[in-house]
């Protein structure tokens, strides 16, 4: 199959490409970005016309719900909805019934999700088996089936013992460890500890639940020069934090979520569920931080958190509601929205979605390093066409997802994708 994408106007973040001009597809991968290859008869002429013609999106955090909650996404429903925002490569955490502990769980996830031809799937093996905290996994054994690194998800671990011995195995065979950085025993709440929280009566969590658990992983990556990722930082405390281990030159890299970057505690109103996530909400300042902190670099990537969850789980009372929210099909849009209103240029707000949380994943990604979240000559042609003059707003029913609930249900965003390519083939066009 030859495709030939025209007129549109081509952005790379990673190598700084921006312009109106074609791009040539053949055998799934990128033959010729602004130029005529020889010999080239395309089967499809895709018109770009007012159109971006961008990498496909890397989303480092979307629970598929495969397997075990079949009830709240399928992954046939969950990968439709990455692909209908522009998502073409996704890491999903080992929360999963049965955990991915186990080699066979993590290669029958990946078989499932490659027949399926849409996204790529890159799981996180779990870091304790079962994610118990007590023993760690056969870390070699997952890496070969698949896993890119490994994780406790949202179940933060109790002994700092455990944590320092993952940290020393990681380190000696060249692992990342992906951890939430949120303290056991204070981390209970279901809001972030503050004056709203304390007026409607939830109880809260405190940054010092953040930044606690920060100080303890900063600590033990210094004697062990482990690889982290941290994943959803949520204050401007963590934030500095995550800077000055940055600047003495841990290797760490972080993330943080389309809802913290967009909302506060102020948007729970009357116990509205919708706001109710993990890590909580926080106040303007912390939002501010956050925005400032991913313009300029200390946060790497963007990040959905895509959490579905079914009905019954979230018409319920907020401290009782299941947190999550629905958010692959809005990071782009998200994304472009900060960058408006944060006034940050749109090839930082395309790279923190892109090439930035490719370069977190890095050599994990094996022979797909050089060319997912980029649009090179030679790599596999994962592109999305994006029409950034179709604003529209975000009615939960007409998303893709089998979650249908999210803070931006009502939220009228700009741009929205009309066409997602993976490894050449068209896995969604927008009718």
């Amino acid at each position: 199959m030859k495709l030939l994408i025209q007129n549109g106007r081509v952005i790379d973040p990673a190598s700084g490409l921006d312009k109106v001009c074609h791009v040539a597809i053949a055998a799934g991968r990128i033959v010729a970005i602004d130029r005529e290859p020889k010999d080239f008869t395309a089967n499809r002429v895709i018109d770009a016309k007012g159109c971006y013609v961008l990498p496909g999106l890397v989303d480092l955090a979307a629970r598929l719900r495969e397997p075990g909650h079949e009830h709240e996404g399928m992954l046939e429903s969950e990968m439709g909805a990455a692909v209908a925002g522009g998502v073409t490569s996704l890491v999903c955490p080992p929360d999963t019934d049965p955990v991915l502990d186990e080699p066979g769980l993590v290669e029958m996830l990946k078989f499932r999700a490659e027949k399926l031809h849409q996204a790529r799937l890159f799981p996180l093996g779990a870091l304790t088996r079962g994610l118990a905290g007590e023993v760690l996994t056969e870390m070699a054994e997952l890496t070969e089936s698949g896993c890119v690194g490994f994780s406790q998800a949202d179940v933060a671990l109790k002994s700092t013992q455990v944590l320092q011995r993952a940290l020393q195995y990681a380190a000696t065979f060249g692992h990342t460890v992906w951890l939430r950085p949120q303290e056991l025993y204070l981390g209970g709440g279901v809001a972030a500890s503050g004056p709203l929280a304390t007026r409607l009566g939830l109880s809260g969590i405190p940054v010092a639940a953040e930044t606690i658990a920060l100080h303890t992983i900063f600590e033990l990556l210094k004697p062990t020069g482990a690889r982290v990722h941290l994943c959803r930082i949520s204050s401007a405390a963590g934030i500095e934090l995550v800077r000055q281990a940055k600047a003495v030159g841990l290797n760490v890299t972080c993330d943080v979520s389309i809802n913290s970057l967009t909302f506060t505690d102020a948007d729970i109103g009357y116990f509205d569920s919708r706001a109710r996530l993990m890590p909580p909400l926080r106040q303007q300042r912390d939002r501010d931080a956050l925005r400032a902190a991913l313009a300029d670099g200390t946060i790497d990537a963007l990040v959905s958190d895509h959490t579905p969850v079914d009905e019954d789980a979230k018409v319920l009372p907020f401290a009782e509601a299941e947190p999550g929210a629905t958010g692959m099909e809005l990071l782009l849009s998200a994304a472009i929205k900060w960058s408006a209103d944060a006034d940050v240029p749109l090839s930082r707000a395309l790279a923190v979605v892109t090439a930035e949380p490719a370069r977190v994943l890095g050599a994990s990604l094996g022979t797909l390093q050089a060319s997912v979240g980029r649009l090179v000559e030679g790599g596999v042609a994962d592109l999305c066409v994006v029409d950034p003059a179709s604003s529209w707003v975000v009615t939960p029913e007409a998303l893709r997802s089998q979650g249908k609930h999210t803070p931006f249900a009502g939220y009228e965003l700009p741009a929205r994708v009309t066409c997602t390519l993976v490894g050449g083939q068209v896995a969604f066009e927008r009718g």
